[in-house]
């Protein structure tokens, strides 16, 4: 709670403009203020709250008087501003009245509140992402720039300390992670410096469940794309162009435009009023959302080129369950749902690849997450139905799937008029039909429905091991 002076506080300051928004007279708390923000008296008004006021009572013609606010370096001034447009042969200018004038030193934010903005932004710049265990052994790896892409084919299981560089760390991994959180690293590959982030998991800080992993380079990649052949571009596959050639180009500035709207969000470049900064949340949000649609046409065009297939490994369902909770578990607490896992590890082994099989349970389990109502169960069952055949199941307690739904809700861009986290995120329409040829790709079929008690019902069959 800001703390105000009673020396701060007065009736009311009065000042005079003319008709171009030029503040012509003032007295003194107000031409201080407009001195401090840059302007002259007289001089065009440098108050941009109080011009906005200005440039409305002019251009209705009426009176305005409302609450008003305005942020003089680390403090605050507040007051009622009562704007009185003035007749042409008056000037057409505007008389300007703020009553009980205020001003109150701004109260900076917790230290968990700064350490939280300061994840946001590290979020929004990594340009590795990436799961672990509380051994610090990866579960799950994205990387976004073409030159780290490699880091993409760690095994899980692997010590994330093996696919870096740490020249200023020489003692034996792994370290307590506080002792690498901030560290500097090289890649193979890049010939960038990077940054390590390591922001544990779970309600106690001394022994995390897992971690999230962020690599930050210290510079965008500004090396040139390679020139991709205009011949591999059929004219019948406009996806294949931006998977291949825009996808990684507009990734880099979106990723900027989301870190930039981070930062103003948060404060961290100065007081901010909180519509704006609102505004800036809007902006940051839709700018993932569009790095999600990047991320999900470079998919479609991998699914989608001849002769895609995937590897053939054993990969325990229940694993790759129990991971795919894992990673969704913040987002399943934000909106109170329990995420539940039912099956014996080792039960249900498939020949797949791991890494497809976990992006389609991510898939299939934030959606259950996004579409099923607050504080509901989000069950993920292993089986084995068939001999020969092993599945997961993805059930919620959402509004469910018609069987007309069902026959469409794979197609390329299809919604059904489904909107996820009541209406916030439109999504691409990708995901499912994704998620779909990825399995077909491996000998399986996904498949939808309704659950018993309710809700849709997802089903993942797969060739057992």
């Amino acid at each position: 709670m800001n703390v105000v002076d009673p020396a701060d506080t007065l009736a009311g300051a009065y000042g005079l403009t003319d008709a171009r928004g030029r503040l012509l007279s003032a007295d003194a708390p107000l031409a201080e203020l407009q001195e401090r923000c840059g302007g002259d008296l007289p001089g065009t008004l440098a108050i941009p709250e109080l011009l906005a006021l200005v440039r409305q009572a002019r251009t209705l013609g009426l009176k305005i008087a409302r609450s008003f606010s305005a942020f003089d370096g680390d403090a605050e001034v507040s007051g009622f501003a009562r704007i009185h447009p003035l007749g042409e042969d008056e000037g057409g200018g505007c008389e300007v009245l703020v009553e009980n004038w205020q001003r109150s030193p701004l109260t900076p934010p917790s230290a968990r509140e700064f350490a939280e903005r300061i994840d946001a932004i590290d979020r929004a710049t990594a340009e590795v992402n990436a799961r672990l265990d509380a051994r610090q052994r990866v579960q799950v790896l994205s990387a976004r720039a073409a030159d780290v892409v490699a880091l993409e084919a760690a095994a899980p299981g692997t010590l994330w300390s093996e696919l870096v560089e740490l020249p200023e760390i020489t003692h034996h991994q792994p370290l307590h992670w506080r002792l690498l959180d901030g560290a500097a690293c090289r890649i193979a590959g890049s010939r960038r410096n990077w940054r390590v982030r390591l922001i544990p998991l779970g309600a106690d800080v001394q022994n995390p469940v897992g971690f999230e992993l962020l690599l930050i380079a210290d510079e965008a990649l500004t090396e040139t794309m390679p020139e991709v052949p205009a011949e591999s571009f059929p004219e019948t596959s406009p996806t294949r162009l931006v998977g291949t050639a825009l996808t990684p180009v507009l990734r880099q500035p979106v990723q900027r435009i989301i870190a930039n709207a981070e930062t103003m969000r948060a404060r961290l470049a100065g007081p901010l009023r909180d519509e704006y900064s609102e505004y800036a949340g809007t902006i940051a949000s839709a700018g993932q959302h569009l790095a999600a649609m990047l991320d999900d046409l470079a998919d479609l065009e991998v699914v989608e080129t001849p002769g895609f297939s995937t590897a053939r490994e054993p990969v325990d369902l229940i694993d790759a369950a129990t991971r795919a909770a894992g990673i969704l578990g913040v987002r399943a607490r934000n909106r109170d749902t329990a995420l539940v896992v039912e099956g014996l590890r080792g039960a249900a082994v498939a020949i797949a690849e791991f890494r497809r099989v976990l992006q389609i349970l991510i898939n299939l389990v934030g959606n259950a997450i996004a579409y099923s109502p607050v504080s509901s169960t989000v069950t993920i069952g292993v089986h084995a139905p068939a001999e020969g055949r092993v599945a997961v199941t993805v059930s919620d307690e959402g509004p469910g799937v018609s069987p007309e739904q069902a026959s469409r809700i794979f197609d390329k861009f299809e919604r059904l008029g489904r909107d996820s986290d009541g209406g916030k995120d439109k999504g691409s329409g990708l995901g499912l039909y994704i998620s779909r040829r990825l399995a077909e790709a491996m000998d399986g079929t996904l498949t939808a429905g309704s659950a018993p008690g309710g809700g849709a019902l997802f089903t993942l069959e797969l060739p057992a091991a």
